[in-house]
């Protein structure tokens, strides 16, 4: 018969491992499957590794892998399959069927409802309540583990209308732990406002654990700052004959090739309001400390300690400053942060549609202002996403051009920090577009060249060649040069670029108050000082700018 293998996430609980390993050794004893081991992906032991070469070594070369896990978040849909294809590379030869994950469920519902009632009874007998108080007068805080899965977390709300559904009870309403919202305090408060004096909180967890410690200790310090409340905790589902019952079913399922699993709003798949980071991206199994290989790598983040789901960094390019010329997916991105580190050029009016919660930190660098080092940035990006956030690095134009976003991205994979970029419009191209000039035009212009004006010619540390840029006939795009501007255009006369070449300032680009300055390039400089050109401002020159077809304006 094929092997099971049950597949844990793992749990720094010593009642955790205790209660997982019962139930292994409960599935087992019933005696409906001819051989059965469990395993973790990490933090306990047995690691996954040890199990399925325990089933392999007693020749099984097929096996079911059923993970153990209330709804299809990432643990499930990725971080288990991804371990189990290492297995595979380990035992040439081995298949394997995947299980979904257990809930919703009617037997898991059922075993909620005894926790509750149990909850209730043991309030009774204390002499708190009459004996025998009913599920009408309670109210259920069902609270799950939270995820950055939105459909593991509408599970949640799911499992929360089923118990209510028929129950009797006066309401349930979900809430999570970490990760999503609502809190556990936000669950409590809207409860006491709907009238609730008597509140069940209902950890939606299968074994004990960190998180359910929390959940405990969160309610408790609710209760004592609202004594007219009372507020009772139920035990998680723990290792019971329903939980038995609900594995066996689902290692039917996969035997049978009847595993329905729910890929219509799966976020790896299909691209979901505020989550377009996760479709696509590629998975890998967890470094267990006890599997061999977990000396080799390291996930670099301090997911052990907080308990969450993984933090990541997608570094962002928002546009040249409108708030409407950013991309979808950097705008889907912005919607799911849960930390924004934000700069000076970045479109500012996207902030204001943050969720409140969101915590936005001052990145700007202001010339001759305050000033937030790079190495501070870079440390925030990643002490932010180790503690289980969704970090958006949100950076003016393209993350990659003049944006120091290699330098952040560099600092996050160094570290072990999922990261991802997004690119964005560049002024670079955007300025000279708004302002009716085509940087490369048919007959006229073959070539663009972009140039960092921040470093004047003949500085030690400028790397460009002003010499070969003058000799160029294509049209060349200046950013940050308000104050090199007239230096940079004399070093292009003297180098060959002709006197009259037609140049465009257009400052603050796409935003109401844009302007455009025009010139000679042998004027520009006073010019531009005469208009009051100021950052953030962008310098077109070349037979392009003839073609304006606005009309540039001072």
């Amino acid at each position: 018969m094929t092997g099971l293998v049950i597949v844990g996430h793992g749990t720094r609980s010593a009642a955790g491992v205790e209660q997982f390993a019962a139930l292994v050794e409960r599935v087992r004893g019933r005696g409906d499957i001819g051989d059965v081991e469990g395993g973790f992906i990490e933090l306990a032991r047995p690691p996954l590794t040890d199990a399925v070469g325990a089933l392999v070594a007693r020749g099984h070369r097929a096996l079911v892998a059923l993970p153990l896990v209330l709804t299809g978040a990432g643990h499930g849909k990725g971080d288990i399959p991804a371990a189990m294809a290492r297995e595979q590379q380990r035992h040439p030869g081995l298949s394997y069927r995947y299980g979904r994950p257990l809930g919703p469920h009617p037997l898991l519902h059922e075993a909620l409802e005894q926790r509750i009632d149990a909850a209730l009874a043991g309030a009774d007998q204390a002499g708190t309540e009459p004996a025998g108080a009913d599920q009408a007068g309670t109210w259920v805080a069902l609270i799950g583990r939270g995820s950055t899965d939105p459909d593991a977390n509408a599970e949640v709300a799911k499992v929360a209308r089923l118990l209510w559904e028929g129950r009797g009870y006066a309401g349930v309403e979900p809430g999570f732990i970490s990760l999503a919202s609502p809190s556990v305090p936000a669950v409590l408060e809207r409860l006491r406002r709907l009238g609730a004096r008597r509140i069940v909180v209902a950890p939606y967890f299968l074994f004990a654990g960190v998180l359910p410690d929390r959940i405990v200790a969160q309610s408790a310090e609710f209760a004592a700052a609202h004594p007219d409340l009372d507020v009772r905790v139920a035990e998680v589902i723990g290792d019971c004959d329903a939980l038995a019952d609900l594995v066996l079913e689902r290692y039917a399922e996969a035997l049978g090739g009847d595993i329905r699993m729910n890929c219509d709003t799966c976020a790896y798949r299909v691209l979901m309001p505020g989550f377009a980071d996760k479709v696509g991206r590629p998975q890998r199994p967890h470094d267990h400390p006890d599997d061999p290989v977990g000396h080799h790598h390291h996930h670099g983040h301090d997911h052990h300690d907080h308990g969450h789901d993984h933090g990541s960094v997608a570094v962002v390019g928002g546009g040249p400053g409108p708030d409407d010329l950013i991309t979808v997916r950097g705008k889907a991105l912005l919607d799911a942060a849960d930390v924004v580190v934000v700069d000076r050029l970045a479109p500012q009016g996207l902030l204001a549609g943050l969720r409140p919660d969101v915590l936005v930190v001052d990145a700007a660098k202001v010339p001759r202002g305050p000033s937030m080092a790079q190495e501070a940035i870079n440390e925030a990006l990643v002490s932010h996403a180790r503690a289980g956030r969704r970090v958006v690095r949100l950076k003016g134009g393209d993350p990659y051009v003049f944006g120091r976003g290699h330098e952040e991205v560099q600092a996050c994979a160094a570290a072990g920090v999922p990261v991802t970029v997004v690119p964005g419009v560049s002024s670079a191209l955007a300025a000279p577009a708004l302002a009716g000039v085509p940087v490369t035009h048919r007959g006229v212009a073959h070539d663009v060249t972009v140039v960092s004006g921040h470093l004047p010619p003949g500085h030690p540390d400028s790397l460009v060649d002003w010499a070969a840029l003058a000799r160029a006939r294509g049209t060349v795009v200046l950013l940050m040069a308000v104050d090199t501007i007239g230096k940079i255009a004399s070093v292009l006369i003297e180098h060959g670029r002709a006197p009259e070449t037609p140049v465009l300032a257009v400052q603050d680009a796409g935003l109401p108050d844009q302007r455009s300055v025009p010139a000679r390039l042998d004027e520009i400089g006073a010019v531009a000082a005469r208009e009051g050109v100021g950052p953030p401002a962008v310098f077109v020159l070349g037979p392009v700018v003839a073609l304006t077809t606005t009309g540039p304006t001072a």
